[in-house]
């Protein structure tokens, strides 16, 4: 926490909250004491007070300046206390988004580094040269830091974006990395740096702690204990997550190259890490080897390296011994003793064994695959009924088999889900993935939004940067519209797991719901890049598309899917969009005949869009009757804008307890 007198202050708006932790974390590096909000609230303190009072004992106040930031009023009180008390203004300006007129009043005079005209490295260098000058100079409250080129290039606001955040930290490092498909440049026209300048330029654009486990190696004989392999990982994974100082992506990031031709440094560039842990697992009868090395990525050096000959019975130990090493390895002293595993688990190694064949038939993500990972798991209780992490991971396979039922077998699938997520908390109140599971049913089938924030927080409070937890809580601000809050919980979550497709996905929408097209037109892209196969891409996409006017290319992206239902999810819309009209209806009625008994939903979005909003009010009231979810992303599409002002569409939303617009 900082002291009670800071260098610097820094103010942002709730949606640029990993840019505002980016830079502080940039400024720390250099010796310069930040104070931010929440982080530096003393707890029992009015926040209010909190902020005046930091304001008050800081040397420099530090605006991260966007349009979310010039259309917060907490943002410009602050700014205009900091004004008021004299304190020197440099703000650090991350996209082009016109400014207040009450933030002009402030800002007009002075300067700022502007990211999108500049090198990420140079801006950050002149951020600390600024400070450093203003914190010792006895200055007035505006600072020049030089001036803005006028011709420079404008990349996107998500360009800007990923220049501010992604070299400076090791999360937001992982979280954005899946941004850089091509190589930015620094435009020719920005100011050079001077010598002194840099010297603060930072030199690490990943931080040297951090670390991806990759899948062990089955080297059995028969090649039948792939699955024991991808346990051990994992399981290294989870252990090296608890680690405060260590940044580790998730299972879903580090296993993604698995079978794919590619390099140990690619793999550490896509995942933002500067080590890799990998190894192999050979079991013959009883007896178990595991091999296991950490290699420093850019060169291949091997920090540390180690072979174990056990008993299949001491897998638990030899996991331990790994991650205890890896920490020892990299010289990180661990505030709260040793390692330990999440409570819930199993000492048994015939229902341990199930359970890891459970997950790996999980993430085949197939029905027949998620049928086979519900047998492993019953197994496995039955061996073990008090195993409390199989009855979640139970819970989350009966989700997945439940989502695409019918309306009837939902309900029941989904209330079979609850009470395996609630036995698992009867066995133990900390298992993130089961609270997750509840938070999920809650909005998924009792849109009860009171019950899913407590259940999301609650798994949040166990493991605060758990990418599924992150994005199942993400969903719920989907649904009541809350965009700022989504965006900022998905950022965290690919902070972990910067390659998952659920959270890919939910971030697209999150873009799109808030009217940014542009970032979500490149973020489904992304996802597409990283998950060919996701039946939520292409529609998606095409949706976003269209909403740019791109009829054409919409058309294009959804005529892709060669999965009939999830093909005709937006294709009358498209297909209307691109001038189709006879093709478009044909199309309709194609969907109504699919979509009638189990999601009205896509049938009342086409309708809206023909313009025949009687129809669409009609479709709407059966999907909230069927209690479709689909209608849970209603806040974020504007095809229903015409109708936000009909009394008839406000009834349905008020039925279904979701925003409306007075």
């Amino acid at each position: 926490m900082a002291s009670s007198v800071s260098d610097v202050f820094v103010s942002y708006a709730s949606a640029d909250a990993v840019v505002a932790n980016a830079l502080v974390d940039a400024l720390e590096q250099h010796g310069l004491n930040c104070w931010i909000a929440p982080r530096d609230v003393v707890p029992g303190t009015l926040y209010a007070d909190g902020i005046v009072r930091a304001i008050a004992a800081t040397k420099v106040f530090v605006l991260v300046l966007s349009g979310r930031a010039a259309a917060s009023t907490h943002v410009g009180k602050e700014l205009e206390r900091a004004s008021s008390k004299g304190r020197p203004i440099i703000a650090v300006r991350i996209d082009a988004a016109p400014l207040s007129p009450s933030f002009e009043y402030f800002l007009s005079e002075s300067q700022w580094i502007d990211v999108g005209a500049t090198s990420l490295d140079a801006a950050a260098a002149k951020l600390v040269v600024a400070i450093r000058r203003q914190s010792s100079a006895d200055s007035s409250s505006r600072v020049v830091i030089g001036p803005e080129p006028p011709r420079a290039r404008r990349g996107s606001v998500a360009q800007r974006r990923i220049w501010l955040a992604v070299p400076l930290v090791a999360a937001v490092a992982a979280a954005l990395i899946w941004l850089l498909a091509d190589k930015l440049t620094t435009d020719p026209s920005a100011e050079e740096l001077s010598a002194t300048e840099a010297e603060v330029v930072l030199a690490e654009t990943i931080p040297e702690r951090s670390i991806a486990v990759l899948p062990f190696a089955d080297m059995s004989e028969k090649q039948d204990q792939a699955h024991l392999a991808d346990g051990m990982a994992a399981e290294i994974i989870n252990l090296l997550a608890q680690v405060p100082d260590l940044h580790v992506p998730a299972r879903t990031s580090s296993f993604y190259f698995k079978d794919r031709p590619t390099t140990i440094p690619d793999i550490a560039s896509r995942l933002g890490v500067t080590l890799v842990l990998e190894g192999s697992v050979r079991l013959i009868g009883n007896r178990l080897r595991v091999t296991a090395q950490l290699v420093r990525a850019e060169n291949g050096y091997h920090l540390w390296s180690q072979r174990y000959d056990r008993d299949l019975k001491d897998v638990f130990a030899v996991q331990d011994e790994i991650a205890d090493s890896v920490v020892q390895a990299l010289q990180i002293k661990l505030m709260g003793g040793e390692l330990r595993r999440h409570r819930g688990g199993t000492q048994n190694l015939e229902a341990y064994q199930l359970y890891l064949r459970a997950v790996s038939a999980t993430y085949q993500n197939t029905l027949s695959s998620l049928d086979e990972a519900g047998k492993y798991l019953d197994q496995a209780i039955r061996i073990d009924p008090s195993y409390g992490i199989a009855w979640a991971w139970l819970s989350n396979v009966t989700i997945g088999k439940t989502d695409n039922s019918s309306t009837t077998q939902a309900v029941a699938g989904y209330e079979r889900a609850r009470q395996q997520a609630l036995h698992a908390l009867e066995l133990s109140p900390d298992i993130a993935d089961a609270h997750g599971a509840l938070t999920y049913i809650y909005r998924s089938l009792d849109w009860d939004w009171a019950a899913a924030e407590a259940s999301g927080r609650r798994a949040l409070d166990v493991d605060p940067t758990n990418p599924d937890a992150l994005q199942t809580a993400a969903l719920l601000s989907v649904t009541l519209g809350r965009w700022e809050d989504a965006e900022q919980k998905l950022r965290l979550a690919l902070a972990r797991d910067p390659l998952n497709s659920y959270v890919l996905w939910t971030l697209g929408m999150t873009l799109h719901g808030d009217r940014r097209f542009a970032e979500a037109e490149e973020t489904f892209r992304k996802l597409l890049g990283a998950a060919p196969g996701n039946l939520e891409a292409r529609w998606s996409l095409g949706r976003t598309l269209l909403a740019q006017g791109k009829a054409e290319a919409a058309l294009a992206m959804v005529q892709q899917e060669s999965n009939e239902g999830y093909h005709l999810i937006f294709l009358p819309v498209v297909l209307r969009g691109a001038g189709l009209e006879d093709e478009a209806m044909e199309a309709l009625k194609t969907q109504i005949g699919a979509w009638e008994h189990i999601g009205a939903y896509p049938v009342a979005r086409s309708y809206a869009y023909f313009g025949q909003h009687d129809l669409a009010l009609q479709w709407l009231e059966r999907a909230y009757e069927q209690r479709d979810i689909g209608l849970l992303l209603i806040a974020g599409e504007p095809i229903f804008d015409p109708l936000l002002h009909d009394p008839r569409y406000k009834a349905v939303l008020r039925k279904a307890n979701l925003p409306t617009i007075d």
